[in-house]
């Protein structure tokens, strides 16, 4: 991926920082050049998000040299760095929700005439933007605290080619995106590639950064520790360089399916608008995957399931008994046997704020409470420390805040609350958004083990290979409607897409 300019646009030397005790970054190299798309890859906590932080202005380093055109760089705002050419898109979206789509893409670069805000121009402005991606819940005037996920991360998109920025780091920036959403972003960025504009690109997909980047460097533990073609590099030598040792295979064995009644047996629910009509049953021991485009209403199924969307119609038999859909509580459910992992782990699925144990226990308090409801922080450490150990989290101890561990810490705890609570119907949404291949290895070790002990698992996913490699059986939702589930066997990736954009599936694919 390159275009006809040569030279380098951006060096990067012996790049340092330190939060405390933790070296975040200990003395990292890179050098970008004109039309470029290079790839920076690394597990959760290599320091990939800290070195964009310190391009961008966010952050300033402790000691190390950066070079812009082969002039110094030193910014000591992202307003600065934005003055220089350089735009950051963020992985945790940076928007104002109460703003609309047009106001957050044009903050601070608002067009105006005679010093007023010129509405219609920026509104035209936001709308060629937005063209790129053709996404169907975006309009300029759309507010975006009312947009679904995969929408916010394409307004944080624009808003940085709104900068019209001469360096694009992108971090994670398909996290949410269905495949045609990649393949429009992706040819934006061989456009802008084209024209000289060039691009470091984050992600923990290796599929994806084989498709778009020519070269890559590779972090761990803050450390650069390889750099070359994309091209001549095996993914095997990829992984293994991420993680520092060689890596098996990604997917455990699934255990079979257990001979007996279903746990959970759902009849005609239905949420409009999103959710017209699902039914399906799911066994002890059963992991049943649910595929579809963003927007199809596989979230709301799982949210209304568990009582977060407002059902009009549905029945659910629960252990045999007959529980109603609509009128559902998030906290009866709770008490039922069900657990919830939301697709938003910083918005929905963590409180940021509060510890990792306040996390891990949340729905379980009870737990952890002496006589007359009074909490036992001892008990409530204790239990904290048997997952962190169990599901190899890296924190500092129990009573770390949850917003200083990486993005693959913090999905363990989400996961680990559940099997702390010791539900029965574990609903997993996106389960291994944004997080490395490391820690998505461990959490479908998590998923499989659960199921093996007697759990059923509901796991929406807009990563196929997740579904192929975890699932017992596969159900695609499709403009609100759930197709029959079959054995994953029984499936192909084109069967899946076929069924997800609304035709029948391929029997002879």
């Amino acid at each position: 991926m390159s275009a006809g300019a040569t030279g380098p646009v951006l060096e990067l030397r012996d790049i340092a920082k330190r939060f405390g005790a933790t070296e975040a970054l200990a003395g990292v190299d890179l050098t970008l050049s004109a039309g470029e798309v290079h790839a920076l890859i690394g597990e959760n906590g290599a320091g990939k998000s800290t070195l964009m932080s310190v391009v961008a202005g966010a952050l300033e380093p402790d000691r190390g040299e950066m070079r812009v055109d082969g002039r110094p760089y030193a910014p000591r705002t992202p307003l600065e760095a934005r003055r220089r050419g350089i735009a950051l898109i963020h992985q945790e979206l940076s928007l104002c929700p109460h703003l609309s789509a047009a106001e957050n893409i044009l903050l601070g670069a608002e067009p105006a005439r005679w010093g007023w805000l010129d509405a219609p121009a920026a509104r035209r402005r936001a709308q060629a933007l937005l063209d790129h991606f053709a996404h169907p819940d975006l309009t300029p005037d759309a507010r975006v605290g009312d947009l679904p996920l995969a929408a916010r991360q394409v307004v944080e998109i624009c808003r940085a080619l709104a900068a019209d920025a001469r360096i694009l780091l992108m971090d994670e920036p398909t996290s949410s995106f269905q495949r045609v959403e990649i393949d429009r972003l992706f040819a934006l960025i061989r456009r802008l590639a084209a024209h000289g504009i060039a691009v470091i690109y984050i992600s923990h997909f290796l599929e994806e950064v084989r498709e778009i980047a020519g070269r890559y460097t590779i972090l761990r533990d803050g450390r650069g520790v390889d750099t070359g073609s994309i091209a001549g590099t095996s993914t095997s030598r990829l992984i293994e360089q991420m993680v520092g040792r060689p890596v098996a295979g990604l997917f455990p064995a699934r255990a079979p399916t257990r001979a007996e009644e279903a746990l959970l047996v759902v009849h005609d629910i239905a949420a409009p608008p999103a959710l017209k009509h699902a039914s399906f049953e799911l066994s002890r021991g059963e992991i049943l995957g649910i595929a579809g485009l963003a927007g199809s209403g596989r979230t709301e199924l799982v949210r209304a399931l568990f009582g977060l969307e407002p059902a009009v119609a549905g029945r659910i038999v629960l252990r045999g008994r007959t529980l109603a859909a609509p009128g559902a509580r998030p906290a009866r459910r709770l008490g039922q046997g069900f657990g919830y992992l939301s697709e938003d782990r910083t918005q929905e699925g963590l409180t940021l704020g509060l510890s990792v144990a306040d996390n891990l226990t949340a729905t379980r308090l009870s737990a952890c409470a002496r006589r007359w409801g009074w909490l036992d922080l001892g008990a409530q450490g204790a239990a904290a420390r048997t997952w962190i150990d169990a599901l190899r989290v890296r924190a500092a101890s129990p009573w770390q805040p949850i917003r200083a561990l990486s993005g693959g810490n913090q999905q363990k705890v989400a996961i680990g609350r559940l099997l702390f609570q010791d539900a029965d119907v574990l609903l997993l949404d996106e389960p291994t958004r944004g997080i490395d291949i490391g820690s998505r290895a461990q959490i479908y070790e998590t998923i499989v083990r659960s199921a093996a002990q007697g759990k059923a698992v509901l796991l929406v996913s807009s990563y196929l290979p997740e579904l192929f490699g975890l699932c017992h059986r596969l159900a695609v939702m499709s403009r609100g409607r759930l197709s029959p589930a079959r054995p994953v066997e029984d499936w192909t990736p084109e069967a899946v897409l076929a069924t997800a954009i609304g035709g029948a599936p391929n029997e002879s694919a």
